[in-house]
């Protein structure tokens, strides 16, 4: 039976031979489970931000409803697959000197923003470190000189995911925008090169095995949950896998989620990393300012097609 690995960080990084699930489950379905990271006070921080957040009265988060033009802040009706998942959520990045700020922060809630900064700062170590390990498995090192392309917490972001047991929208609102599909979070790809996942223990999240099929990635209390992006699949060429995942809906207990996507810089180029893998390429190149672009155009608005997949820029063998 296939599982997700658990990888004790600090063990890993001291001894190789930890590796090895890792590199399997990468291989495979592309999620493992980290343990061991020490950020739990910060996480639990998180979480309590989270929940007083989406208690908020919905006109009182809509006040902050993201749009084409500023794409953060909150959203109760994002499509994945041309289908409207059933969840709200909440996004937000770095704020930087040198470039407008497009966080919106709810009035009034200084605690949030702060819970919320300090979550993104350690997990950027965190996803950094996770990185090394991946490139590690791969008997890599971060780098340049290597040709091990670094992530960029400047272009990554954090999600909080609310999934309630009904849907958000009246019904007015419902019947203006794309319909609910049989899923909470409908199946996909994350488009850069990591995920760091905190879930409740509601459960919910499935991942699919090249082997088995669906299955569930369980809850475990005190890990993160890992799983690879298009980026990764890339820069590999196909040998570690982007994580199809999706979220079952709840039947009995609302769930609650926060990603952090570790992404490249904006002016990456991503194409298999010459020396990375054996055979000839299997990706044309392409750059991940206009890739992130293509997947995010249709998060707003149903454009008659599925969002661009790195199989556009797959070479025909």
């Amino acid at each position: 039976m296939t599982e997700v690995p658990v990888i004790d960080l600090v063990h890993a990084e001291q001894d190789p031979s930890a590796l090895v699930p890792l590199d399997l489950a990468c291989r495979d379905h592309g999620f493992f489970l980290l343990e061991n990271h020490g950020i739990d006070e910060v996480i639990d921080e998180m979480w309590q931000a989270s929940a007083t957040f989406f208690d908020l009265p919905q006109a009182e988060k809509r006040k902050i409803l993201r749009s084409d033009s500023i794409p953060l802040g909150f959203y109760d009706r994002e499509l994945t697959k041309r289908k409207r998942d059933l969840k709200e959520v909440f996004d937000y990045m770095l704020s930087r000197e040198d470039r407008t700020d497009l966080n919106q922060w709810p009035a009034d809630q200084l605690e949030f923003r702060q819970a919320m900064e300090k979550f993104f700062i350690q997990a950027s170590d965190i996803a950094e470190r996770t990185l090394q390990l991946v490139y590690r498995a791969l008997n890599r090192q971060v780098g340049q000189e290597t040709g091990c392309p670094p992530g960029d917490p400047r272009t990554s972001n954090v999600r909080l995911n609310y999934y309630p047991l009904s849907d958000p929208l009246s019904g007015a609102e419902a019947g203006a925008v794309a319909g609910l599909g049989d899923m909470a979070l409908h199946h996909h790809t994350d488009p850069g090169i990591l995920t760091l996942l905190l879930q409740d223990m509601t459960g919910g999240l499935q991942a699919l095995s090249k082997t088995e099929g669906w299955i569930d990635v369980t809850p475990k209390a005190g890990t993160i949950v890992v799983n690879l992006g298009d980026a990764m699949q890339v820069w590999t060429n196909d040998n570690y896998r982007a994580a199809v995942h999706r979220v079952i809906p709840m039947a009995q207990t609302a769930r609650y989620s926060t990603p952090y996507f570790y992404n490249p810089r904006n002016d990456a180029v991503l194409e298999p990393i010459a020396g990375l893998t054996q055979g000839a390429p299997r990706f044309s190149s392409f750059t991940w300012r206009d890739y992130i672009k293509g997947r995010v155009d249709d998060n707003f608005t149903d454009l008659g097609e599925d969002d661009i997949q790195i199989d556009k820029f797959r070479i025909a063998i």
